[in-house]
């Protein structure tokens, strides 16, 4: 085969692979972490160190932050550009490792064999779908395969551009995400290795002096990048569970990077509001371990210098999760976290190049029956064609389990009711927390209508109170709503007024029952004698100031803390109000 042909096929398969990651990029939606990234767009100044250089559950990610923030605030909610920007990021990444792969074993049809490796494993798929978790991951990726292409060019030929170029896109790479730490380590140990099976005496020392500039200007920037971390991110997250850390590790690879090998899990499971994880069968999980026995065995018997090829794949595979577990885990921690297999995107690069590195080894004595041929063509391609089908099944059956999001149907109903209820009342919304099976409350403030809603156009304002109570329901319609009767307000002991407070005049008002730490609704019922406002505070908790208007009005008022009594204060002068009792607790629809 010519190398104008296997050009042709490899980007032909760049077309492929794009399709099928096209489908399934335009076929989800938001989800979780990407609502957390609207809600800080919509609220924060895209260009303030606290919004791009935010702890984001472990993740400092100012490049990420930017990019999200920019689609988000050019399209609001809308999920096109998102699926779009994850559609260009992953060609980006797919042209840097062509070009490596390229540098490494040329246009030699052997080639494709990673690539159709590299573009279609299920590996790949779930960090690729969560638009948080691309944003991440793509531009890492696209780093690494050209840093290590640079690192080669570098050594081959002793331009210095690749030194710059190199360290530049380290230092992008690093401005998405923190992992990429370890891109500069896995080009010095690409470089050595490739060196090492060319037959170079001392592969180490020759990948330092070649590359001088290049390692010494990524360590720079990597110690920078650390103590930068260090100072962002709350170490006190780190687990010490080695236990749990050794289970998770060790069942991402029975569940997930073996099978991925032969395209596995085929199939997933997800208890919403949680992403999906690799559920693979037996039959996937034996198949596996065959392949992988294999492919060990006919390297060895076929390669030379093959061995540390070998332990940097296994040792990646090993270190590019162990922090993540070390993060995540606790003995609370299920175990399917690691079957969610969204940590791995970075070892189908590592895994890729590994294997064009084999590839450039010499062959041993005695294994010419493995030396091009029909028969060997045959088969090559059999199992590739496998390894296709079985990958694109997984992708198929990922994306079923991926559309199982009720986020679209919320976000889309809530946008319309918004709209609609602007036309209709000027009264602001109530600010609420939205569904938990769309935001729980581990994101706050995010999981604020607030937050999540702050550009759309079409909407009423979101307050602290209201006169005019609404909610959102768990289908994401704005309906009518009362105040569930969780806590009462005492009776006050004025006659004919209940609770007077004045400017300097406070008034305590005892509830029936005492309330835990939470975000509540209380339902005043007032008498004012002019406009102005006053401030309602629980005995621990943060104050609302309440406008009031004059004469007999209600008011519904967001109120966060715990106590045994809400504090009240009239804070306009000459205000006076008389407050009576009524219910506090949380919202529900009105029947």
């Amino acid at each position: 085969m010519r190398a104008r042909s296997v050009a042709v096929i490899a980007a032909t398969l760049i077309g492929v692979a794009l399709a099928v990651r096209g489908v399934l990029a335009f076929g989800g939606y938001f989800y979780w972490d990407d609502l957390i990234l609207v809600g800080r767009a919509g609220t924060q100044d895209l260009l303030s160190t606290g919004y791009l250089f935010d702890d984001h559950d472990g993740h400092v990610m100012p490049g990420g932050f930017l990019l999200g923030g920019l689609i988000t605030r050019a399209a609001p909610l809308v999920w096109f550009w998102p699926a779009a920007s994850l559609v260009v990021l992953q060609l980006l990444a797919s042209l840097a490792l062509l070009r490596t792969l390229h540098v490494i074993l040329g246009w030699r049809p052997v080639l494709l064999v990673p690539w159709v490796f590299a573009l279609f494993t299920p590996l790949g798929v779930p960090g690729f779908a969560w638009w948080a978790a691309g944003l991440n991951s793509l531009p890492m990726l696209a780093a690494l395969a050209w840093v290590c292409g640079d690192a080669i060019l570098l050594a081959r030929t002793g331009n210095q551009r690749y030194a710059a170029t190199g360290a530049l896109v380290f230092l992008g790479g690093l401005l998405f995400f923190e992992k990429a730490a370890v891109i500069p380590f896995v080009a010095f140990a690409v470089v050595a290795l490739l060196l090492h099976v060319q037959g170079e005496p001392r592969p180490l020392v020759a990948a330092w002096r070649r590359g001088t500039r290049l390692w010494a200007a990524s360590l720079a920037l990597t110690a920078v990048w650390i103590a930068l971390y260090l100072v962002v991110v709350d170490q006190k997250r780190w687990s010490s569970d080695l236990s749990m850390t050794w289970d998770l590790l060790s069942r991402s690879f029975t569940h997930g990077i073996v099978p991925g090998l032969v395209g596995g899990p085929w199939t997933w499971q997800r208890w919403a509001p949680a992403s999906p994880w690799g559920v693979p069968p037996t039959t996937v999980m034996v198949l596996g371990w065959v392949a992988l026995a294999a492919v060990v065995a006919l390297t060895f018997w076929r390669k030379q210098r093959i061995g540390p090829v070998w332990l940097l794949a296994l040792g990646y595979a090993v270190a590019c999760q162990i922090p993540i577990y070390l993060m995540r885990s606790s003995r609370f921690t299920a175990l399917e976290l690691a079957q969610t297999l969204r940590y791995l995107p970075d070892l189908v690069v590592v895994l890729t190049l590994c294997a064009a590195v084999g590839l450039c080894a010499p062959n041993r004595r005695g294994s010419e029956w493995l030396d091009a041929s029909t028969r060997r063509t045959v088969l090559v391609t059999a199992a590739v064609a496998a390894f296709l089908v079985s990958s694109l099944y997984s992708t198929a059956t990922f994306l079923t389990s991926w559309r199982d999001n009720p986020t679209r149907a919320y976000l889309q109903n809530a946008q319309a009711s918004l709209a609609a209820a602007q036309q209709v009342s000027d009264a602001p919304v109530l600010d609420q927390e939205v569904d938990p099976m769309i935001l729980q409350r581990v994101a706050y403030p995010e999981n604020l209508a607030s937050h999540m809603f702050a550009l759309l156009r079409d909407r009423p304002e979101f307050d602290s109170s209201t006169t005019k109570l609404r909610m959102l329901d768990s289908a994401g319609h704005l309906v009518d709503a009362n105040v569930t009767w969780v806590r009462m307000i005492a009776p006050g002991p004025t006659p004919n007024c209940g609770y007077l407070t004045q400017p300097d005049s406070p008034v305590r008002m005892p509830l029936d029952g005492p309330l835990l730490p939470a975000d509540w609704t209380a339902e005043i019922n007032y008498l004012a004698n002019s406009e102005g406002s006053m401030v309602l505070t629980l005995d621990e908790g943060l104050p609302a100031k309440v406008p009031v208007h004059p004469g007999l009005n209600r008011v519904y008022v967001r109120l966060s803390g715990a106590g045994h009594a809400i504090t009240a204060q009239a804070a306009t002068a000459a205000l006076s109000v008389c407050l009576a009792s009524g219910p506090l607790g949380h919202l529900a629809p009105a029947r």
